[in-house]
C-alpha cells in the first residue's frame, strides 16, 4: 500500500501540519554521543593504534598498520586506467564542468586608498590543508569526491587528504578513479568517527588538516560537530531533501521520478510536491504508485514518502513560493512555464533548478554547481559548498602618518571609554608623533 501525506494551505491546521512535516531532530542520542566521544578521545591519545583498532573492528580490515591503509598514487591511477571507458569519460566530463563553475567562484583580494593615503583592503589566501570524508558503506559516491575536492584544488589548497571506509578492505574503484582525476594528494581507507578524529588531531601517519568537508552517517556528523573549533567543518548535513513546485503542465511521471530521486537516499529523506492543481497531485500520486515497484530501492522510497513526503495543494504559484521559503529546501525544482520569474520570489533554497527539463539529478552529478548543499532548513542562512569555503580572508590596514593621527584620535576616545588605557596610549603615541611633525 502506497502512502504519502496530503496537505492543503486551505486547511485550518496547515501551519501546524507543515511544521510537523519539515521538522527533523538532529539530536543523535546519548549512546551515540558517548561512543563518538570515546572514539575521538582514543584517536587523540593513541593515534595510529586507535585508528587501526577501530578500522579492524568496524570495517573488518586485516591491515597491520595505518600505513597499509594508505592507497598509493599508483593504485589510484590504476583504478582510473582500468575503469570502463564510458565511466571514465563521465567522470572526466563531470570534473571539467565542476571545475569551470568553481573557477568563477574564486575570490581575489582588493584594496582602496583613502584621501590621507591610508590603504585598506582584503587579502585572500587558500587553506593549507583539507580533509575530505567520502562515504563508502552502503553505497559508493565518486561524485562526492569530485564535488569536495575540485573546488579545493581551484582554491589552491596545498594538501588534500581523503578518507573513505572500505568494508572488507576493498575500496570502490570508481571512488579511487575519481580521486585520481580530482587530484587528491593522499588517500586512506579509514572511515567513521575515527577518520574524522585522525584528520582533526593527526596521528603518526595521517596528517592533521585545517578543515574537514564531506558527508557521512550519524557517527561522522557527530564527530564533525565535536571537533569543530580544532578544525573547520563545512556543515552538519541532515537527510536529503527535494521540493518541486509544478504548475500541473509537466509529465506526472517526470515529477514522480524527481521525487523518488531523493527519497531513495534513505528513510529520513524528504520529497515534497507543491502545486495549485489538485488533479495534477492525483496524477503524480498515481504515477508514483505505478512506478514504485520498478525501483531497486523501493522499500526505502516507500518509507521515506510515508514518513516525510507530501503532496501540497496551494492557491497559486505565489503561495507555492511562500511555502517553499518556509521549508527552505536543499533542492528546489521550479517546473513551471516561467521559472525565472518564480525564482525571483525564492529567498531560501540550497540549489534552484529552473524549468521542466532541469532534473535535480543533473545537479547531483554533472551540471557544475556543487551538490553539497544546506539541509534541514539551514538554507535560511547557509550556502552551497564552493571555492570560497577553501579560502580565507585577511583584512589589510596600512595607515599613512596622517591616517594614524585621524584614526588615533577616534580610537583613543573609544578605548578610554572602555577603560582600556594601553589601547588608548598605543594610538595616542602615533598621534603625538604625527602632530609633532606638523
Amino acid at each position: 500500500m502506497f502512502e504519502i501525506n496530503r496537505l492543503s494551505t486551505k486547511q485550518p491546521d496547515f501551519d501546524t501540519e507543515l511544521e510537523k512535516l519539515v521538522s527533523w531532530d538532529a539530536h543523535v542520542g546519548g549512546e551515540l554521543e558517548a561512543t563518538v566521544a570515546e572514539i575521538l578521545h582514543e584517536v587523540r591519545h593513541r593515534g595510529d593504534q586507535a585508528v587501526l583498532d577501530y578500522t579492524r573492528r568496524f570495517d573488518r580490515s586485516q591491515a597491520q598498520s595505518v600505513a597499509e591503509l594508505e592507497v598509493p598514487a599508483a593504485r589510484l591511477k590504476q583504478a582510473l586506467d582500468k575503469l570502463p571507458g564510458e565511466q571514465r569519460n563521465a567522470l572526466h566530463e563531470a570534473a571539467d564542468r565542476i571545475r569551470r563553475y568553481a573557477e568563477r567562484q574564486k575570490m581575489a583580494g582588493w584594496s582602496y586608498t583613502e584621501e590621507d593615503g591610508t590603504v585598506l583592503g582584503q587579502q585572500v589566501t587558500p587553506l593549507d590543508s583539507v580533509g575530505v570524508y567520502v562515504p563508502g558503506g552502503k553505497a559508493a559516491y565518486p561524485s562526492s569526491v569530485l564535488m569536495n575536492v575540485v573546488p579545493a584544488k581551484v582554491a589552491g589548497v596545498e594538501q588534500i587528504v581523503m578518507v573513505v571506509p572500505a568494508p572488507g578492505g576493498e575500496p570502490n574503484e570508481m571512488v579511487l578513479a575519481a580521486a585520481a582525476i580530482a587530484g587528491v594528494d593522499r588517500v586512506f581507507t579509514v572511515g567513521g568517527a575515527q577518520a574524522v578524529g585522525a584528520l582533526a588531531y593527526g596521528t603518526e601517519t595521517i596528517p592533521a588538516v585545517d578543515k574537514i568537508v564531506g558527508p557521512g552517517n550519524a557517527f561522522v556528523a557527530e564527530a564533525k560537530r565535536r571537533v569543530f573549533g580544532v578544525v573547520g567543518i563545512d556543515m552538519i548535513a541532515g537527510p536529503s531533501e527535494i521540493l518541486v513546485i509544478c504548475d500541473g503542465q509537466t509529465d506526472p511521471e517526470w515529477i514522480a521520478q524527481d521525487l523518488f530521486s531523493q527519497a531513495e537516499h534513505d528513510e529520513e529523506a524528504q520529497a515534497i510536491l507543491v502545486s495549485p492543481d489538485p488533479m495534477f497531485l492525483d496524477q503524480v500520486q498515481t504515477a508514483m504508485e505505478n512506478g514504485l515497484p520498478e525501483m531497486e530501492r523501493s522499500d526505502i522510497i516507500r518509507t521515506a514518502l510515508a514518513k516525510r513526503g507530501a503532496l501540497i495543494n496551494v492557491r497559486d504559484l505565489h503561495e507555492a513560493a511562500e511555502v517553499a521559503n518556509r521549508i527552505a529546501p536543499e533542492h528546489l525544482e521550479l517546473s513551471v512555464a516561467e521559472p525565472e520569474k518564480l525564482a525571483g520570489y525564492i529567498r531560501h533554497a540550497g540549489a534552484i533548478f529552473l524549468g521542466r527539463y532541469t532534473a535535480e539529478a543533473l545537479g547531483d552529478y554533472c551540471a557544475g554547481p556543487n551538490h553539497v548543499l544546506p539541509t534541514s532548513r539551514t538554507a535560511r542562512f547557509a550556502s552551497p559548498l564552493g571555492v570560497y569555503d577553501f579560502q580565507k580572508r585577511s583584512s589589510l590596514i596600512n595607515c599613512s602618518p596622517a591616517g594614524a593621527v585621524k584614526l588615533g584620535r577616534v580610537a583613543s576616545v573609544l578605548a578610554r571609554g572602555e577603560g582600556l588605557t594601553a589601547h588608548a596610549r598605543s594610538a595616542e603615541l602615533r598621534v603625538e608623533d604625527g602632530e609633532g611633525g606638523q
